[in-house]
């Protein structure tokens, strides 16, 4: 374990709340244990951590998140993302290949969320020319997460949005079964509509939409009574 998270870890442990644990994992399906650190102490212990330890060098920042990965509680993983949300902009192109792994790893909406929006939608407004061969990848993989990060990437990007790319990507995927699919592509409309309402509900009155895509995508509209 790298020398940078050992005292951390150690933090994190001496936290830890079995009675918070088991509820915490229940709610993510018991995909993953947990220490049971709630977010806002936890936030308050990270936040302590950086004022005493700073960030690490970038050179190490792979070494590091990896380690945190592999450690079997989840709030390691909350930690990771997290420092990488405050290097975000320190990083070059090459560690697309780190969000690739971590978004197939430990997989689910409560970290694949976080790296599509924060981490890869970043990575792509600085280097553009990534994201045509990123996404297409992506949409052709087998992997639900992959896709649905090349579907929410765009989220905060708002009149920057590439709109062609982002009904590309629901048109290709619209037919999935898979809820987080169907989840994605309803909250990626609800929030371009936004900015632009006609467009995203001529796409809605034009394709054939799961009803969950749909009803996420007008979600916004309705409850503004612009529809």
């Amino acid at each position: 374990m790298h020398n940078y998270i050992k005292p951390l870890v150690k933090e994190f442990k001496n936290n830890a709340n079995p009675t918070n644990a088991e509820p915490m994992a229940k709610y993510m399906k018991n995909l993953f244990p947990y220490l049971g650190i709630k977010t806002p102490e936890r936030r308050e212990i990270t936040k302590k951590f950086f004022k005493e330890k700073g960030l690490p060098e970038i050179s190490d920042l792979e070494e590091i998140i990896r380690d945190l990965w592999e450690l079997p509680e989840r709030e390691f993983q909350y930690f990771a993302i997290g420092l990488m949300v405050k290097l975000k902009e320190k990083v070059d192109k090459d560690i697309i290949k780190l969000y690739e792994y971590l978004t197939a790893t430990k997989s689910w909406w409560d970290s694949v969320d976080g790296i599509a929006t924060w981490l890869v939608g970043s990575l792509f407004r600085r280097f553009p020319e990534m994201i045509k061969p990123y996404t297409e990848k992506w949409m052709k993989s087998n992997n639900m997460w992959l896709q649905r990060t090349a579907i929410l990437f765009q989220l905060g990007y708002k009149d920057k949005t590439d709109v062609k790319l982002l009904f590309k990507n629901i048109k290709k995927c619209m037919d999935s079964k898979e809820f987080f699919i169907r989840k994605a592509i309803g909250w990626a409309l609800r929030e371009y509509s936004k900015t632009d309402a006609k467009a995203v509900i001529n796409f809605v009155e034009n394709n054939e939409l799961a009803p969950l895509s749909k009803r996420e995508a007008l979600k916004w509209l309705k409850n503004k009574g612009k529809i």
